[in-house]
C-alpha cells in the first residue's frame, strides 16, 4: 500500500528506517516529524501488515527543482525493487511530474541506480557546495 499522509505511528516508523542507514543515525524522533512536516511531498510503502518498509520525500518548487531526500528501503525488503517502485512514484506524481530538474544526493556505490531513472553526474561542471550553519 501506497501513503502520502503519515499518522504519528508512521513517523515513528519513518525514524525506525532511519537508524537503519548511516546517515540517518544520528537524527532524533523530533527532527524526523519536522523533515517530513516541512517536505511538500513523502512517499511511503507499506507492507501487508501496515507496516512502513520504504520511504521517501522531495522538496521542490513545483516547476523547475524537485530535490529527492531520503530513499530508504527496509533492510529486510531490500532487492524487492521497492527503491525503485518510489522513484518511479516521485515521478509520476501529480504534482511533480512537470518539474524540469530531479535532483539527489547519492554515494558512488548508488549511482548505476539512479542511471537507471535518467540521473547523471554530468551537469555542465556544476559543483555541490556546503556551508555548514555553526
Amino acid at each position: 500500500m501506497i501513503i502520502y499522509k503519515f499518522s504519528d505511528e508512521q513517523i515513528k516508523q519513518v525514524h525506525q528506517l532511519y537508524q537503519e542507514v548511516w546517515w540517518g543515525k544520528e537524527r532524533t524522533f523530533e527532527d524526523t516529524k519536522r523533515c517530513i512536516q516541512g517536505s511538500q511531498v513523502c512517499i511511503g510503502i507499506l507492507n501487508e501488515k501496515g507496516r512502513l518498509i520504504a520511504f521517501t520525500r522531495v522538496i521542490s518548487d513545483f516547476i523547475y527543482k524537485a530535490i529527492i531526500f531520503d530513499v530508504i528501503v527496509s533492510e529486510n525488503y531490500r532487492t524487492q525493487g521497492l527503491g525503485q517502485q518510489l522513484m518511479s512514484l516521485v515521478k509520476s506524481h501529480e504534482q511533480l511530474r512537470n518539474v524540469k530538474h530531479f535532483e539527489l544526493y547519492c554515494l558512488p556505490e548508488m549511482e548505476s541506480f539512479y542511471r537507471r531513472f535518467g540521473f547523471s553526474t554530468d551537469i555542465d561542471g556544476i559543483k555541490l557546495m556546503r556551508c555548514v550553519n555553526a
